[in-house]
């Protein structure tokens, strides 16, 4: 993708068929933009049994996000090509295959408001993006139905075109918020104040070290933002325990 494409605003939508995904990302990717900047949810992906087959039970209740490379290779569509694949567990909605920047923020929103003592689901995590209330929760309720949720990362002045785009692959409940998905750090992460606010508030300063670590370490092998954040979320839940407060702060005691 050139380097003056600058992702400035977030479409999202819904689409009741597995095959509608499979256009909509084609066209994406045929219309410029980055795999990196394509989210995609669902429930229902007829690959879904042989995903759960390489996870377990208790994986899925952790809402531990696996390596993109191991799921992504299973699906044999353009799902396949987006980053950070992986599923994650949401209350009131169930198991959820995520791919692209969306399955991060979420594997960081569960300790939050995903996962925090309200179990507030995804629809405050998505609000927290900037999302009114009430579209967000059509968002989870039709994604606890079956249907699939798209998020695409596009610029401003294209807004209109991409959502033109959206509608003609037959695209339904299609909002725009007027920001970028957020992201952890933008390339490496030199300190506790690249870390998003969200992130940031969730890690006791210890726990942010460690995070930003894993993080940085990941990232200069990979180049790859979203890889990256979800193995410092795994590297923080292997050592840490969330206090009363949803702060991941208790070191792990080493058996």
């Amino acid at each position: 993708m050139p380097q003056e494409y600058q992702a400035e605003r977030t479409i999202t939508a819904v689409f009741k068929q597995e095959s509608q995904i499979n256009d909509v990302i084609k066209r994406l990717l045929d219309r410029g933009v980055s795999r990196d900047h394509i989210s995609v949810m669902g429930r229902n992906f007829q690959s879904q049994t042989r995903i759960t087959g390489f996870i377990t039970k208790k994986d899925v209740i952790l809402g531990g996000l696996k390596n993109g490379a191991i799921f992504g290779s299973l699906f044999g569509s353009f799902l396949s090509l987006l980053t950070g694949v992986g599923v994650l567990f949401i209350p009131f909605v169930g198991s959820v295959v995520a791919a692209g920047p969306i399955s991060a923020i979420l594997l960081g929103a569960a300790s939050g408001a995903i996962a925090g003592s309200a179990g507030a689901g995804l629809a405050s995590a998505l609000a927290t993006l900037g999302m009114p209330q009430d579209k967000a929760a059509i968002y989870e309720t039709r994604l606890k139905a079956g249907d699939f949720i798209v998020m695409v990362e596009v610029p401003a002045d294209k807004s209109g075109e991409f959502q033109l785009l959206l509608e003609s692959a037959g695209a339904e409940e299609i909002h725009t918020t007027n920001a970028p998905l957020s992201r952890v750090c933008r390339g490496r992460c030199s300190s506790p104040e690249d870390l998003s606010p969200e992130v940031r508030s969730h890690l006791s300063p210890a726990a942010q070290k460690t995070f930003i670590e894993r993080y940085n370490a990941v990232y200069d092998e990979t180049n790859d933002e979203i890889q990256a954040e979800q193995a410092a979320w795994d590297k923080i839940r292997q050592e840490y325990e969330e206090d009363e407060n949803g702060i991941w702060s208790k070191a792990k005691v080493a058996v």
